[in-house]
């Protein structure tokens, strides 16, 4: 199942990513310039471990994980959570929690697309991607 989310995935289109930011506690300078940034997702599976690279002109990140596994992440914004991955109804669930506060980051791909859907309380972003070649 996680095979439908491999490859190399470039932002199309974002939306209300800035209030998704703001909600998450990120500064105004920070914001801007994650607002302009289209970072790249690349995904890839060796075994049972999935890795998920986000590279960007502003910042690269790197998480392994397997899924069902709790593990700990520090996010791009340089929050300490613990993350853990499912697959639900196709869809690749990443939770983050951290300071009593939880963000759910939903991956979904149909053929070349892949839509990112992030919700923290009542502020929903979308970033949709589109397959590299």
């Amino acid at each position: 199942m996680v095979e439908a989310f491999v490859g190399t995935w470039n932002l199309k289109e974002s939306k209300n990513f800035d209030d998704y930011m703001k909600a998450l506690g990120v500064g105004f300078a920070t914001r801007q310039v994650g607002s302009m940034t289209k970072p790249t997702t690349i995904i890839s599976l060796e075994g049972d471990v999935i890795t998920l690279k986000t590279v960007s002109t502003f910042k690269n990140t790197e998480i392994k994980f397997k899924l069902d596994e709790e593990f700990d992440e520090t996010t791009a914004d340089d929050r300490k959570v613990k993350s853990l991955v499912t697959i639900d109804g196709g869809k690749l669930v990443h939770v983050q929690k951290w300071d009593g506060k939880e963000t759910t980051l939903v991956r979904e791909v149909n053929g070349n697309s892949l839509t990112l859907t992030l919700t923290l309380g009542e502020v929903v972003s979308t970033r949709s991607y589109v397959k590299g070649e």
